[in-house]
């Protein structure tokens, strides 16, 4: 049987790891030709070797998302190495942990984490999102997936400069699809909840419990969860979707 993305090249970013790297052999498992891009590129070649042992086709980019130029030069890649540009999910982001503000109060964030959180997690979709609708737009269309978070729906304390960001990508995402739609470009948002990642791991450290408590089905997600659903947006039988954030949360935005 076809999969969802025969016959589809796509573009991930955040690759290498947690939801980027389940998407990435998600995508392939449904037959798309996959560019896994990741600043870590020793790390996306991994994804690379996985996807071509399950019999997928893919290639490996090195890109920082905070970088214009090394942007452009990522989705040129992935054109060069499969004709097109079908699919992209902006992925790559970072969390507060990372920049040492997790748990720190909104008014006492130093600057640099404060920019340092919206410049990967905003600025690095925006970057991604626009060389990808210039590449989109020479084709007569294409799907756009980017990563939200349900903290980009609702507020959650020691968190701010990623709430935040988080909150932009929901606007972004919106007001991208809206533009872009007469040009047959579709444009939506995952909004994961906690899900079982590096990234969350500072964050369930520090306060698992009471995270759990608010999720209705008790547990956290798998990134498989979350790909199944970026999965379903960038193939054809989400035709008439765009301009939507999707919870992926078990429940969380639900109470």
């Amino acid at each position: 049987m076809a999969g969802l993305l025969d016959g589809k090249s796509a573009l991930i970013t955040g690759a290498a790891s947690g939801i980027g790297r389940a998407a990435a052999l998600a995508f392939a498992r449904e037959g798309a030709w996959v560019a896994a891009a990741d600043r870590n590129l020793d790390a996306a070649r991994s994804t690379v070797a996985a996807i071509e042992a399950q019999g997928g086709q893919a290639v490996a980019i090195a890109c920082d998302v905070t970088e214009d130029a090394q942007v452009a030069a990522m989705v040129a890649a992935a054109v060069d190495a499969f004709g097109s540009l079908d699919c992209a999910f902006n992925n790559a982001g970072i969390a507060p942990f990372q920049l040492n503000s997790g748990g720190v109060l909104a008014g006492d964030l130093e600057e640099a984490s404060w920019l340092g959180l919206i410049d990967v997690n905003l600025h690095g979709v925006w970057r991604c999102l626009r060389h990808e609708v210039a590449q989109m737009r020479k084709q007569g269309g294409g799907a756009i997936v980017n990563t939200a978070s349900i903290l980009g729906l609702v507020g959650s304390g020691g968190a701010a400069a990623y709430v935040a960001s988080k909150h932009a990508v929901v606007g972004l995402t919106k007001a991208a699809a809206v533009d872009h739609a007469p040009e047959n470009i579709r444009i939506n948002a995952v909004c994961p909840g906690y899900i079982e990642t590096p990234m969350t791991e500072d964050t369930m450290r520090r306060r698992g419990e009471q995270v759990l408590a608010r999720v209705p089905m008790a547990r956290m997600g798998r990134a498989e969860e979350i790909a199944e659903a970026v999965v379903w947006m960038c193939s054809d039988r989400a035709g008439f979707v765009t301009g939507s954030c999707w919870q992926v949360d078990g429940g969380y935005t639900a109470r």
